[in-house]
């Protein structure tokens, strides 16, 4: 008889974050294989008696490949075990249970997926970054700068709206490449930037800057986000308190300015409404 494959999402970093379905599946899996990001307050929660195994990816290391992944999970879910893939985020935002679930249906095997809070959504609370706001930015877009060995790098939006926000998970430090792709798409190379390094973690760390000044950026440590977007002038975090540029009162003159355009055109739709 086989078992049973789990692809969960453990979050951006804080454990308080996982789910509860997320919780209950820990707590009775007897495999468990994670990423390199899920913390040990996290891997605490499984018992004792499970097997458990760090199958995660880190540049300049020796990690598990795709396929090998994929084998475990095919192995252990036919000796009827309930098996626990446990993956930093969300199981189907860039980190690629796609793949795992194709490799699983093709043995057969019985697999569920449990949503995680996606790093966006994790930064974005943790910096008070609206990534949608009705004044500031009316579409979403998700960017990873990181590919298999066989996918283009150049799969980049060849537009991308002002009114955009555009989140650019593992960009990596070439920062003066990312600038040149962010303004060949459109995007005013004065357009705020925001990088923030371990987010929802107790060392996270939010560098705010523009797409012009990118390129100079810090290298914050990793796992590192980018929001790019004029909602980043909203943000607030303890880390920003050196950076004067970076004040909410900036973003006073603009909600004002906002406003006035909306209320003219109000006006001149009133005039030009038939009697």
């Amino acid at each position: 008889m086989a078992g049973k494959v789990y692809l969960v999402g453990a979050g951006p970093g804080d454990p308080e974050l996982l789910t509860l379905k997320a919780l209950r599946v820990l707590r009775t899996a007897d495999v468990v294989l994670h990423d390199e990001l899920v913390g040990p307050q996290i891997l605490s929660l499984v018992p004792f008696s499970a097997q458990i195994h760090n199958v995660g990816k880190r540049c300049g290391r020796k990690s598990t490949t795709q396929a090998e992944i994929n084998a475990l999970l095919v192995n252990y879910g036919l000796l009827d075990l309930q098996v626990v893939r446990l993956k930093g985020g969300d199981p189907l935002i860039f980190g690629r249970g796609g793949e795992e679930i194709e490799a699983l249906r093709k043995a057969n095997l019985d697999v569920e997926v449990i949503p995680g809070v996606t790093a966006a959504l994790g930064a974005a609370a943790a910096t008070q970054i609206p990534l949608t706001h009705r004044r500031l930015s009316s579409s979403l877009i998700f960017i990873t700068n990181h590919h298999s060995s066989s996918a283009s790098t150049s799969d980049w939006p060849g537009s991308i709206s002002p009114t955009a926000t555009v989140v650019v998970y593992m960009p990596g430090y070439a920062y003066a490449a990312t600038a040149r792709q962010l303004v060949a798409a459109g995007l005013k190379a004065s357009t705020r930037c925001a990088i923030i390094s371990q987010a929802t973690r107790s060392e996270e760390k939010i560098y705010i800057t523009t797409i012009e000044e990118l390129r100079s950026a810090p290298r914050l440590p990793a796992p590192t986000l980018l929001i790019v977007g004029e909602v980043v002038r909203l943000a607030q975090h303890p880390s920003l308190h050196d950076q004067v540029s970076t004040r909410s009162e900036e973003f006073l003159p603009l909600v004002a300015q906002s406003e006035s355009v909306a209320q003219s055109q109000g006006n001149m739709a009133t005039s030009e409404r038939p009697e």
